[in-house]
C-alpha cells in the first residue's frame, strides 16, 4: 500500500526572505545543506561539549572497555538508517524533512511502514551509540535529554502539524503504526 499519492495543502510561499531563497535551491542542496548541519550540531558539536564533563570531572566517567565497540556499531548502523529514512521522506515526500520546508506528500511506504518517527528513532539511537562508543556520561546524559525533549516534539510540534496537513489519513496511520518502538506491518499493508 503506497500513501504516497496524499497531496499536503499548498504551502504558503513568500516572495522575499530565508524560506523564499531556501526554496528556489534544489531540494538535493537542501537536503545537504539541514542533514550536514544538523548531524554536525547533533552528533559533532553537542557531545563534544558533553565530553567535557568526563574531562573536566572524571569521578563522573564510568569505562566501558570492551563494550565501547558495540556502541560504535550500534551507532555507526543507526546513522545508516537515518540517511536512508531520511532519503525516502525526501525523495517521496517531494520535500525536505524539516517543519519550515516540509514534505508535500504522506509518506507511509518503506521504514515508515514499521515505526512513525525512522528518522527521529535511529537519531536517537546513533546518540546512543555514540556515548557508548566514546564511554562518556556528559554523552549519555545529553542523549537522555535529547530523548525527552525529541519526544515532546514529535508529541507536541509534528503530530498536529501533519493531522492538519494530512488529516485522517494520518489519524489512520496513528492508528497502526507505533511511535517509536518497531513492528513490523500488518500483512495487508505490506
Amino acid at each position: 500500500m503506497s500513501d504516497d499519492s496524499d497531496h499536503a495543502p499548498p504551502i504558503p510561499t513568500q516572495t522575499g526572505g530565508p524560506l523564499a531563497f531556501l526554496r528556489r535551491m534544489p531540494l538535493a542542496v537542501r537536503m545537504l545543506v539541514y542533514g550536514t548541519s544538523f548531524l554536525a550540531l547533533i552528533l559533532v558539536l553537542l557531545p563534544w561539549l558533553a565530553y567535557r564533563l568526563d574531562v573536566y570531572v572524571p569521578a563522573v566517567h564510568v569505562e566501558l572497555g570492551w563494550f565501547r565497540a558495540v556502541g560504535a556499531v550500534f551507532g555507526c548502523v543507526c546513522l545508516v538508517i537515518y540517511i536512508r529514512t531520511s532519503y525516502v521522506l525526501t525523495s517521496r515526500g517531494r520535500g525536505a524533512y524539516v517543519e519550515f520546508d516540509p514534505p508535500t506528500e504522506f509518506v507511509a511506504t518503506g521504514p515508515y511502514r514499521w515505526v512513525r518517527n525512522p528518522i527521529a528513532a535511529s537519531l536517537m539511537g546513533a546518540a546512543l551509540g555514540e556515548a557508548i562508543a566514546f564511554s562518556s556520561t556528559g554523552m549519555l546524559l545529553t542523549f537522555l535529554v535529547g530523548a525527552v525533549l525529541g519526544h515532546l516534539q514529535v508529541v507536541r510540534v509534528e503530530e498536529p502539524l501533519l493531522r492538519r496537513r494530512f488529516g485522517q489519513r494520518y489519524e489512520d496511520y496513528l492508528s497502526r503504526v507505533p511511535r517509536w518502538i518497531p513492528k513490523p506491518p500488518d500483512k495487508e499493508a505490506r
